[in-house]
Order: structure tokens, then C-alpha cells, then sequence
């Protein structure tokens, strides 16, 4: 492809992007399409001579659309958000195009002296104190395991790293019933092992009960453990629930434990004032990730882990290769090292964009919407007889179920599955579910970039009508 032809199809691309962003919308939010049809459609053997442009983009149409689901769509409540905005897009189309490989400060200096400028803002906006430092991970999960390593070796003496998870006594890690899937796969992956991962329950609020806590770590103590490290989570995945940071850390501080907070989703409502309270505690945190791509409207994948120490960060992840070595090793942060993948993309330019063009507070007014739209939802379905809001509603997130008259548990967890199917069957909106206390529940999340009141009303009146007629 020739610079001129380049040229010509960039614009016809832009184009395309931009109708789809005027019109997802009229897409059905969750693909129709049954499993394997999309495979069936693509030629078994890839094309031996090359075909042209307008070939790929009008297979674009057909074969891919037909099978997306439209994260963007402001019909989309299901899951947590995957957000994009205009100015996110348009920077990860020059990220794309410079195709910076930003492993270390010399291969980009700009990437890496800009990432770090960046995180320092967002440290600020979200009120971690000034001694953490941060960098850009891919997702949450990689984040996770990446503290969850740290505070391995941190209770190893660093032994594990050189002698193999044989070399020391075995370690503990503590998290709530509501805990992410990200820490059962951390645990696994670190070698400290599932059947040393111990799951705190919770409190009626489903934030994690801090006497269960350290009645576990104590006992565990007697056992021979050694407590590794803590995770407590602002903004659970099921209900948004968020635990009791200052408690946790107290104990954490007592025994020498690790605390790690995961707030992936919610950490960005930090940038409120008003929820500031979520980080009461905050001086006992050893390790924080929350997620820019979730609700600060900046393209996956983009998730900003934060470390009171990183030398231990560093100490844990480094290794030196001969074609790695640099006259300005010392000097700068090489972030290769500030985590498992040696490559990376130049993931803080969308951020700059992003917070530029919106402003802070830009960025506030968006997010206070969407946690007024879901309180508003809450009230919505508390007036109707036979719906019931089953969690507080601390966010954006509102669990709510179908509640008919004269139906058993068992029957009522049935029809609620069965409604969130119909639901999502129409196209017209897309909801997941997650079970509380036994309970099939469906969750609806007010946060995509572009969702108004109209059409969280909306969508509420489908899922009255919906249920009415099962």
C-alpha cells in the first residue's frame, strides 16, 4: 500500500468510524449471531494473491459487525464498561501509528518521561499519598498478580525468586467472598497455590468482615502460615461493595501483611471529593490498581498500578540482559522492569488525550451522571411491587431482581434467568447477572461514556414489560 493509497483509505476508515459512532445505537447491543457462524463464513485457506482494501472493509461489514457485541452502545449495562471517547481513539490512532515498542526510556523517551508524568496526575486526582509511585499495566489482572509476586517475595526474603517456592514456609493470602477471579488466578499462577488462597466472608453489605480477617491470620499463624498478603477491593464486581480499607490495614500493619487494593472499577470515582471516604486508610496501602479503560473513558487497555515501594517492585521483576543495558540505566525509569511483560505500548498518550480534552473537571461532571443515573434507577425499582434492589447502591451498579408473587426461591431464581435471557435477545439492551446470597440477580451498570437518563428509562421499561409477559 503506497502512501497516497494509505491516505485514501484513512480517511474512508476515519468515515467509517465515525458513522459507527453516530449510529451504534441501532446495532443490537449483544451479537445475534449462534456459535460458529462467524467461522463459517471466513475462507478455510488464507488468499494467495493480494486483494484490495475496499475487499477487507466490505468483509468488515458482513462477516465481523454481524457478530460484535457494542460495548459502546449506551444500551450496554452489562459486565463493567470498556469505555472509549474521541479523544481516546484518535490518540490510540497515532499510538498505532508511531508502533513504539516503549520497553525501556531509550527505545521512547517521550513515552516513558510521559507515563510517568502521568500517573503522578492521576496519584493526585485519586488521593494516594505522594510516596507511590505508578505505571501503566494492561489489565487489572496482570496488575494483581504483579503485587501479588512483589509481596511473595517481600515474605520470602526474596528466596523464592532464586530457590523455587520449596525454599520457604507456606504462605497465605487473604481476600473476601466478593473478591475478583483475578486473585484465585494470581494465586495459582504464583505458585503459593489455591488451597492457600482463604476467603474472608462478608458482612450484610458484602464488604469483607475485618474480625473474620484477623480471626483467620491469627489462626493461621498458629498453623505455621505465613500471612503473604491482603487484597481489599473498592467497587466489588458483583455489587460494587466497598471494604473497610482502614481495618483491613490496621491488621495488615500488625502482622506484616502485604495490602493490596483493587478498585479496577470504582477507583475512579476517587476523583469526587465526595467519595473520598472509599480511601480512608490509604497509609496502609502497600500496592493499588484501578482501571482508566473501565470509566474514565480511555480505550483498553489501560490500567494504572500504583506501589508505595517500588524497589521491591523493581528487586522483584528485574533482569538484565546484555542487549538491555544503557548508558541512563539508573537515571530513568525503564518500565520493563516494572512489571511481567518486557514490551510495551505507549498506553499514556490516550490518557493525556483524554484528560486534556475532557479536564478534570469535565471527567467529574460524567462520572457524578452516571452515579446519579443508577440512584435514580434504584428508585425506580423500589416503587414497583415486584422488583426489589438486592445491594446497597454505592455507585453506578444497581442488583435488583424480579420478584413475582406466590413463586418459591427456586422458581423465582428461574424466571430471573429466564428474563435476563429475553432481554438480551431483544438487542435492544445487554445486562449480566451475578447471584447474591443464593439469589440469580441481575445487575444493571450505568457507567458507558455516551448513556443518558432516557436511556436507562427506557431500557427500564423494556425490563417491566419484559417481565411482565413471562
Amino acid at each position: 500500500m503506497t502512501a497516497d493509497e494509505f491516505r485514501k483509505h484513512a480517511h474512508e476508515v476515519v468515515e467509517w468510524m465515525a458513522r459507527y459512532m453516530e449510529n451504534v445505537e441501532s446495532y443490537p447491543v449483544k451479537s445475534q449471531v449462534r456459535p460458529g457462524e462467524i467461522l463459517e463464513r471466513i475462507p478455510p485457506v488464507p488468499p494467495a494473491q493480494p486483494e484490495p482494501f475496499s475487499a477487507f472493509m466490505k468483509d468488515l461489514d458482513e462477516i465481523i459487525m454481524p457478530g460484535i457485541t457494542h460495548w459502546q452502545s449506551p444500551n450496554f449495562f452489562a459486565y463493567f464498561p470498556a469505555n472509549t471517547s474521541p479523544p481516546s481513539i484518535l490518540a490510540e490512532m497515532i499510538i498505532s501509528t508511531l508502533g513504539a515498542q516503549c520497553m525501556i526510556w531509550e527505545t521512547s523517551p517521550a513515552a516513558a518521561e510521559l507515563e510517568e508524568k502521568i500517573m503522578i496526575w492521576l496519584r493526585d486526582l485519586i488521593g494516594l499519598p505522594a510516596e507511590f509511585e505508578g505505571v501503566i499495566q494492561d489489565t487489572a489482572s496482570t496488575a494483581t498478580l504483579a503485587a501479588l509476586i512483589t509481596a511473595r517475595e517481600k515474605a520470602s526474603g526474596f528466596r523464592i525468586n532464586e530457590e523455587g517456592a520449596g525454599s520457604t514456609a507456606r504462605l497465605r493470602v487473604y481476600c473476601s467472598e466478593q473478591t475478583h477471579s483475578s486473585v484465585e488466578k494470581a494465586v495459582k499462577i504464583s505458585g503459593i497455590g489455591r488451597n492457600n488462597l482463604v476467603k474472608i466472608p462478608v458482612k450484610p453489605d458484602f464488604s469483607m468482615d475485618e474480625e473474620k480477617l484477623e480471626k483467620a491470620v491469627s489462626e493461621d499463624m498458629e498453623k505455621g502460615f505465613i500471612p503473604c498478603c491482603a487484597f481489599a477491593t473498592i467497587g466489588t464486581t458483583g455489587t460494587t461493595a466497598v471494604d473497610p480499607l482502614r481495618a483491613i490495614g490496621e491488621i495488615c500493619s500488625r502482622y506484616d501483611i502485604w495490602l493490596h487494593v483493587d478498585a479496577a472499577m470504582g477507583g475512579t470515582a476517587l476523583i469526587l471529593p465526595e467519595f473520598q471516604w472509599m480511601l480512608d486508610g490509604r497509609e496502609y496501602i502497600d500496592s493499588f490498581v484501578f482501571n482508566p479503560h473501565k470509566w474514565m473513558f480511555t480505550n483498553f487497555d489501560c490500567s494504572a498500578f500504583f506501589i508505595k515501594h517500588p524497589s521491591l517492585l523493581l528487586k522483584t521483576f528485574e533482569i538484565l540482559p546484555e542487549y538491555l543495558k544503557t548508558r541512563t540505566r539508573g537515571l530513568v525509569n525503564d518500565y520493563r522492569d516494572w512489571g511481567i511483560p518486557m514490551g510495551r505500548r505507549f498506553r499514556a498518550l490516550k490518557l493525556w488525550s483524554v484528560i486534556r480534552m475532557y479536564g478534570v473537571e469535565g471527567l467529574r461532571e460524567k462520572i457524578r451522571r452516571h452515579i446519579e443515573f443508577a440512584a435514580e434507577l434504584a428508585e425506580m425499582i423500589a416503587r414497583e411491587p415486584d422488583f426489589e434492589v438486592a445491594a446497597p447502591v454505592v455507585m453506578n451498579v444497581v442488583c435488583f431482581r424480579y420478584r413475582p408473587a406466590g413463586k418459591s426461591a427456586g422458581e423465582i431464581n428461574g424466571i430471573n434467568e429466564t428474563l435476563n435471557h429475553r432481554l438480551n435477545d431483544t438487542g435492544k439492551i445487554y445486562l449480566t447477572h451475578t447471584v447474591i446470597n443464593g439469589h440469580y440477580t441481575l445487575r444493571m451498570v450505568t457507567g458507558q461514556t455516551n448513556v443518558t437518563m432516557n436511556h436507562v428509562r427506557k431500557a427500564w421499561e423494556l425490563i417491566k414489560t419484559t417481565a411482565a409477559q413471562l
